[in-house]
């Protein structure tokens, strides 16, 4: 093999390629290098809805560099990419810096990201393992990426202590004011409670209780993390929590703006494997969050070693079609601002839009109570600036009314809403955008109310009590515990009825598929991959209801007839999945037995009945059963309390005795039961 081979404008040197795939993921890696070579990337999209497989979504999807796309790299910037893969983080480097420089173990891999950016003039990518090409590496990079590769530092470094020496190595190459940026997993991250797989070894709490089972991945703690860069002497540092995790990111939030209350609720995300769902993660968020606790335990971190950046927050609204994908940013340049940016040629209209929809507002809304956020342009033309402005979101406020069961308060403030909504109505604009989470209330007698956010504008189209009507509907819809609101008295103060609310649902159904265009939600494509979210509840219930369905209740009358006290449950009494032997010690003073085989409607054939080694014959004076005979020795139970009763006293006792009875059991619907007992006629 040549050293250094070029497909498209990419350069793929191939000097410490030992010739062997060491690490591979089979035959859908030639499947993958196959739809590269084959397509163009706006066909990925769909191809990847088509596949329904969680190796083509991982390696394709560009949801995937959302993880970088907002780190501020530049032309000017020389970047360093170690676990380069199929290019997924690649392809948005190249897109933002001057000089990409990657590195793979994997050649199928790195030809799969060569194809895929193939026109791309800026890529170099070292083929092999990378402390053979470790040393050959420039010392001069602004940024070093280690997205998803530091947990396995182990097999790149090979030391005692890999993950410090892996920072140590990479602290070498960088620039005196260039930053390293990890992304990893939080061990201790709050799906890995709630019954998500180790991502690495797709077991159940392997990272919570430490690895026991070993492996060659481990993942930290923010403070194991901390630990290990206080090893390399790193004191300047910055972390940020990616959620739902760093694979799809769509929030990026740090210790300067941390989550609030009701905002974590996209967590079913389980693409790869099944998952166990022990408990909502919302809620257990929300605890979390009011405590102070999130940064403990957030599913991911990305980790900035170096200056920390400008950015607070980001949140990634891509998964749209193309004319409205854009970024929402909270940055400190000289001042908190927030930054919504278009991320294709086709959204910069979209964004420019509220530039003029601001102005707009403004008119419309003169002289009320509510005031309209700053808005200008960008000087890059792709994007807008908003005033930052602190304060609780009405949402917010709505909630903390129902948590408090303050219905009074929620409705004063869903009137001062309706009033806003419905003021300037000889206007053409209408704010389709107007809900709950986009308005901001301040002041210490929360009179000051502001609209932050304005994306979705009509021109007449919506009317005020459709607005109206959209807020609450997607104010309930988002949250199960809101449900506790009367619906029907909301919406008769809209003034609306039936037949217009079941309109409006039906137009806002349009809306969403029109931001969505053709492409699918991520919920979709993860139901496409055909993995399930299994409530260990419903299991744990089903088989303890397994576990009492396979027992059987005796009864005991020495004199005093059969009651709750003189009885006991006899368990492990089966033999296979009908049938069942019982064996018991029987004391001289019981005068009669009581055997109930089961809680529900069934059918059961009685197929010998011992009693101190004698058959018992199945006559009437011997055995009451309140079932119907269907022949000799079977018998239909329409009741959840079937008994087969035996007199013993008329039986040889003795001082102690012993009953066998060999039974076998069909349950069956309530249903069934009654008809086959309503088609027998002789009751035995």
């Amino acid at each position: 093999m040549e050293q250094i081979t070029i497909i498209g404008k990419v350069k793929l040197d191939y000097k410490h390629y030992p010739g062997e795939e060491l690490y591979s993921d089979g035959d859908v890696e030639e499947q993958i290098l196959k739809i590269v070579k084959n397509h163009s990337k706006v066909e990925f999209p769909q191809i990847i809805e088509e596949s329904r497989s969680w190796p083509i979504l991982y390696h394709l999807s560009a949801l995937r560099s959302n993880i970088i796309e907002w780190l501020p790299i530049t032309k000017e910037h020389k970047v360093l990419e170690i676990g380069s893969g199929c290019g997924a983080i690649t392809d948005m480097l190249a897109e933002k810096a001057g000089q990409v420089v990657s590195v793979d173990l994997s050649s199928i891999r790195s030809k799969i990201n060569a194809y895929r950016n193939q026109d791309k003039d800026n890529i170099y990518i070292h083929v092999g393992n990378f402390k053979d090409i470790e040393p050959e590496l420039p010392t001069d990079f602004d940024f070093i990426l280690l997205i998803g590769v530091f947990e396995y530092s182990c097999l790149y470094m090979g030391t005692e202590t890999p993950y410090e020496d892996m920072l140590r190595i990479m602290q070498k190459h960088l620039k005196k004011d260039g930053r390293l940026v990890i992304a990893i997993e939080n061990k201790f991250g709050l799906k890995y409670w709630a019954g998500c797989t180790e991502d690495h070894l797709g077991t159940y709490f392997s990272g919570i209780e430490g690895y026991p089972e070993g492996g060659s991945a481990r993942t930290f703690t923010r403070k194991g993390l901390e630990k290990i860069m206080a090893a390399c002497a790193i004191n300047e540092y910055s972390f940020y929590y990616p959620y739902p995790d760093y694979k799809f990111m769509t929030t990026l939030y740090s210790d300067r703006r941390l989550p609030v209350k009701g905002e974590l609720t996209d967590n079913i995300r389980n693409f790869d494997r099944n998952r166990m769902l022990l408990f909502h993660e919302k809620y257990v968020y929300d605890g979390i969050i009011e405590d102070g606790l999130f940064p403990d335990f957030s599913n991911s971190y990305v980790v900035v070693i170096g200056k920390e950046t400008e950015t607070l927050y980001v949140k990634y609204s891509n998964d749209r079609a193309a004319e409205y994908v854009i970024r929402t940013e909270i940055k400190d340049m000289n001042g908190l601002a927030v930054y919504k940016t278009a991320l294709s040629r086709e959204a910069e209209n979209h964004v420019k839009k509220m530039d003029d929809t601001y102005r707009a507002l403004s008119k419309k809304y003169e002289g009320s109570s509510l005031a309209i956020n700053k808005c200008q342009m960008g000087e890059d033309g792709k994007s807008v600036v908003f005033e930052y402005i602190a304060g609780s979101t009405l949402e917010e406020l709505m909630d903390r009314c129902l948590e408090k069961e303050d219905m009074e308060g929620f409705g004063r403030l869903f009137d001062r809403f309706l009033e806003c909504v419905n003021y300037g109505q000889e206007s053409a604009i209408t704010n389709y955008d107007f809900i709950f989470s986009n308005i901001l209330v301040s002041g210490e007698e929360q009179e000051q109310w502001t609209l932050i956010d304005y994306e979705w504008i009509g021109e007449g189209e919506n009317t005020p009590a459709e607005v109206a009507f959209r807020a609450i509907y997607c104010y309930v819809l988002a949250e199960e515990k809101r449900n506790k609101l009367n619906l029907e008295s909301i919406i008769e103060k809209i003034g609306i009825c039936p037949e217009e609310a079941e309109e409006y649902q039906k137009n806002e159904k349009k809306f969403q598929k029109m931001v969505t265009g053709k492409r699918k939600a991520m919920g979709d494509l993860r139901a496409a991959c055909g993995t399930y979210v299994v409530d260990p509840k419903v299991l744990m219930q089903q088989h303890l209801d397994q576990i009492l369905d396979r027992r059987i209740q005796v009864y005991f009358d020495r004199g005093q007839g059969f009651s709750e006290q003189e009885s006991c449950y006899i368990p492990d009494v089966y033999t296979s999945e009908t049938d069942l032997r019982l064996e018991l010690d029987v004391d001289g003073n019981t005068r009669a037995l009581r055997l109930d085989p089961a809680d529900k409607a069934c059918v059961v054939r009685i197929k010998e009945l011992l009693w101190n080694g004698a058959s018992i014959p199945l006559e009437k004076k011997n055995i009451s059963i309140n079932g119907k005979q269907l022949k000799r020795g079977y018998y239909a139970f329409a009741t959840a309390d079937p008994n087969i009763c035996l007199q013993v006293d008329q039986l040889e006792r003795k001082a102690e005795n012993c009953l066998v009875a060999e039974l076998e059991i069909v349950k069956m619907p309530d249903e069934l039961a009654s008809g086959i007992v309503a088609s027998v006629k002789k009751l035995f």
